[in-house]
């Protein structure tokens, strides 16, 4: 009984190759390998992301009502503005890399998944240096 289990590139003989299990013989191998950049990045920008939410609905929640010039200095405080640029900044970068993964499993002709992969990052990419500008133009 011959399997072709391209055992080679690990350097083991066909017959260890043989003595595997399926599982150990496609383990290490195909496009999971990438997979796990994009799983600790979505993990990461999740964590970071944690405290900047919870900061930020907390200051919503306390300023509701605030007239229009005591907003623009809240924003413009020098704290307020770093914080605003990294929740922009992390929530499009989550967002992106979880719609990327998503496409990635789902949609299925790769042109068709490049494309998508290229507009979301582009869509985010734009709406992040949107929502950076409008915080700038305030807090400079």
């Amino acid at each position: 009984m011959s399997h072709s289990t391209g055992s080679h590139s690990t350097g083991e003989s066909p017959r260890q190759a043989q003595l595997r299990t399926p599982l150990g013989r496609v383990r290490g191998s195909g496009s999971a390998k990438s997979g796990v950049h994009h799983w600790w990045g979505q993990r990461v920008t999740s964590i970071a992301l944690l405290p900047l939410t919870i900061w930020f609905i907390a200051s919503l929640a306390t300023s509701a009502g605030m007239p229009h010039h005591v907003a623009q200095a809240w924003i413009g405080h020098p704290l307020n503005a770093v914080l605003l640029l990294a929740l922009i900044g992390l929530t499009f970068h989550h967002i992106a890399a979880g719609l990327q993964v998503v496409i990635e499993d789902y949609v299925k002709p790769e042109g068709r998944k490049m494309a998508a992969v290229l507009a979301v990052k582009f869509a985010c990419t734009l709406l992040a240096l949107a929502a950076a500008l409008a915080v700038l133009r305030i807090a400079v």
